[in-house]
């Protein structure tokens, strides 16, 4: 009897595992089953996806990278919002969507939602777009469009225990002087972020628009933001990295990364170059990847060049691959100058792709308001011959070098004088429509019909000690300089 119950009790539990596994069996296939017809669902809902799990695509990759548009400030969402839809990816359009929102760019961001086939029917896109528009309620148009701060840098020192302590102590005044460390450029940056500034592009300010009787007339423009936000222009001057700043604590050139974006490299004696953000360019784009909100619509600043050694670090003038010119040196025989040219070019196009501006710094960086009329054309015809057509042409905006302008009395207007008239009579037939000296105020601009000016600020060694020594703060505005003030400068800061 007891053999009997034995073999019962194992047959009962040979049955319930049995009928466990078959359990669990049958659940793993509804679990299956409840998948697949989640996929498919949503797969339907997106429009026929193939790859649902892919929620990214390349346009929404670089546009992540660059912190904006992958046109900058150009008006190319919707392009990219299609491509973004044909590879049935609504999730990517929602993530270019949103960066657009936080620059400030409320219908660019409706537009792309709007876009994608079926979106009513999408949760998340129908509350973006009420998130869009509560955005879109809360920003009023800019009512200071003529105080409007424009602040520009030099080539930033990396490490100034290398730049401030150089053998040559002439080079050590100037870099003091007029340079700006990494280290401050990126306290500057955050706490004017910290302080509501927002990066505008100069045409958002002012445009040519055509009047009724076929003229063109420079007009005010409309910058919409949120109360607290105040918009400025940046630029950085002689983005050349000459060859005098060599193995001076500076970055040596600009160049496209793997992820197409742009970045420095640096020389080292021993052969090996030395890749990371080391000038303005980078450093900027480092900052709005993490802080979309500090550009409006996508804007950049301008990067201002001359061409008498090249440009964006490379060595493109004549002078560099003919043996004959008097300027020629006999290590320029290691320079091929039309690699450097086509190098300095997909750089500069990459740049504009990213929302960056170009504009002459003259050729020669000369003092145009000093130079006759002959040397004036001269060196603004090479500019126009040697650098301009790296850019991709239609360079509209002059920055003039030594923070000079076209003669003595030209901030009363270019009409002050015959020789002022004379020389930008020969500008604007060049095709400039945008003129920027220095000016030192919190902000100086000047519209006329045919033209708009607006003075910048230097935020350099000079500026920063006169406010740490108690002389004259002319940048409380912006930021606090006595937390920014790169403890490395040798002190005082002597004005050359």
């Amino acid at each position: 009897m007891e053999n009997y119950n034995s073999r019962a009790r194992e047959i009962r539990r040979r049955k319930r595992r049995r009928r466990v596994i078959r359990n669990r069996i049958i659940f793993g296939c509804v679990l299956i089953l409840l998948v697949v017809g989640i996929v498919f669902l949503v797969k339907w809902l997106s429009g026929g996806s193939s790859d649902t799990g892919n929620t990214s695509t390349p346009a929404a990759s670089e546009a992540n990278a660059s912190g904006g548009s992958t046109e900058g400030n150009t008006d190319n969402g919707s392009e990219v919002g299609t491509t973004a839809e044909a590879a049935g990816s609504w999730q990517a359009v929602l993530a270019e969507a949103d960066i657009h929102c936080k620059q400030y760019n409320y219908d660019k961001a409706i537009e792309l939602i709007k876009g994608v086939s079926g979106y009513e029917g999408i949760p998340e896109l129908a509350d973006a777009i009420s998130r869009y528009e509560a955005e879109k309620a809360k920003a009023v148009p800019y009512d200071k469009m003529s105080e409007i701060t424009h602040v520009f840098y030099h080539t930033l020192v990396i490490d100034g225990s290398v730049t401030f302590h150089l053998s040559d102590k002439n080079k050590v005044r100037d870099y003091n002087q007029v340079m700006t460390t990494i280290d401050e450029f990126n306290k500057i940056t955050q706490e004017m972020y910290d302080r509501g500034f927002v990066l505008v592009d100069i045409h958002d300010i002012a445009h040519l628009e055509k009047q009724a009787d076929g003229t063109e007339k420079m007009v005010w423009g409309t910058i919409y933001l949120p109360e607290g936000k105040t918009p400025f222009v940046l630029s950085q001057d002689d983005v050349s990295y000459y060859e005098y700043m060599e193995g001076d604590g500076f970055a040596n050139r600009l160049v496209i990364d793997e992820n197409g974006g742009i970045t420095n490299e640096i020389d080292q004696p021993d052969g090996s170059v030395v890749t990371g953000s080391y000038d303005m360019v980078p450093l900027i784009e480092d900052f709005i990847r993490e802080h979309p909100d500090f550009s409006y619509r996508g804007a950049r600043g301008i990067i201002a060049l001359t061409g008498y050694n090249g440009i964006l670090g490379y060595r493109t003038a004549p002078k560099y691959g003919d043996p004959s010119d008097s300027s020629y040196k006999p290590e320029y025989a290691k320079y091929n100058v039309e690699e450097e040219r086509q190098k300095a070019t997909a750089v500069a196009a990459r740049m504009k792709e990213l929302g960056w501006q170009f504009a002459s710094h003259s050729w020669g960086h000369k003092d145009y308001g000093a130079l006759s009329f002959d040397k004036f054309k001269t060196d603004a015809q090479k500019w126009e011959d040697q650098v301009e057509p790296l850019l991709g042409g239609n360079v509209d905006t002059i920055i003039f070098p030594f923070g000079a302008d076209l003669g003595e009395g030209s901030w009363r207007g270019y009409d002050h004088s015959d020789s002022i008239r004379q020389k930008y009579q020969h500008l604007d037939g060049l095709g400039f429509d945008y003129y920027c000296p220095v000016d030192g105020a919190q902000y100086w601009t000047q519209m006329k019909d045919g033209y708009f000016r607006q003075g910048r600020r230097n935020l350099d060694g000079i500026r920063m000690w006169w406010a740490v020594s108690g002389y004259k703060d002319t940048l409380s505005d912006l930021f606090d300089s006595n937390k920014v003030f790169d403890k490395t400068r040798p002190t005082p800061v002597e004005n050359l």
